[in-house]
């Protein structure tokens, strides 16, 4: 006799699907005020002096990283299952690497204040576009060799739950998946080093420590 199973993923009637959802539509609303209010002021002082924009790809990064995660929610299925990579580890590996560029740019401005500093040459918008461009070309070629290999998939488990099939993604690559998350810890402990590294700097100077 055949015995019909049931499917199981994150449905949006589930308490916790919804959760997620509404925490992300809260968090990618505030971003969104912040980035209002960044583009109302953005020719004043403060805001130029934030590195304008350094700033409007970090808060659009982030908005990008919220809104990602309904791809995470709903029936899963191949085009989905694919989208979480780009739309996961592309925009939070931007939002690092302009944090990134940020703290390096805090340390090459107190170099530069040093009479005749060669460092001045390196002061400017190239500088900080091209490492954000560098550092977040790596994620997208790691990212596009993971899809062209073995791309991530629908998958039916039907072994997890006896009589439950739960339906879900399956990495296509567990190499690709790692190198995708080590990337994100890699450029996460470079930008946290060398902020710790530039916490003593003076008050002028002060940004990496929030960073």
């Amino acid at each position: 006799m055949c015995i019909e199973k049931q499917t199981d993923f994150l449905s949006y009637d589930g308490s916790l699907t919804l959760s997620f959802a509404f925490i992300s539509v809260i968090c990618f609303l505030m971003n969104e005020i912040i980035f209002g209010i960044f583009i109302s002021y953005r020719d004043t002082p403060v805001v130029k002096a934030n590195n304008r924009d350094l700033s409007f790809i970090l808060l659009i990064a982030i908005k990008l990283s919220f809104l990602s995660v309904f791809l995470f929610l709903g029936h899963p299925v191949d085009i989905t299952c694919m989208l979480r990579i780009i739309t996961f580890g592309i925009p939070f590996s931007i939002a690092v690497s302009s944090l990134l560029a940020k703290t390096i740019m805090v340390c090459v401005a107190f170099k530069a204040t040093k009479p005749g500093s060669s460092w001045r040459k390196w002061l400017g918008v190239k500088l900080s576009n091209s490492v954000v461009l560098f550092c977040s070309s790596i994620q997208i070629i790691i990212c596009m060799t993971w899809l062209a290999i073995s791309p991530p998939f629908q998958e039916l488990d039907i072994h997890t739950s006896p009589g439950t099939i739960i339906i879900q993604c399956n990495e296509g690559s567990a190499i690709g998946f790692y190198s995708v998350i080590g990337y994100m810890g890699l450029l996460a402990a470079v930008s946290f080093v060398l902020a710790f590294l530039a916490r003593s700097l003076p008050d002028s100077f002060n940004e990496a420590k929030y960073i």
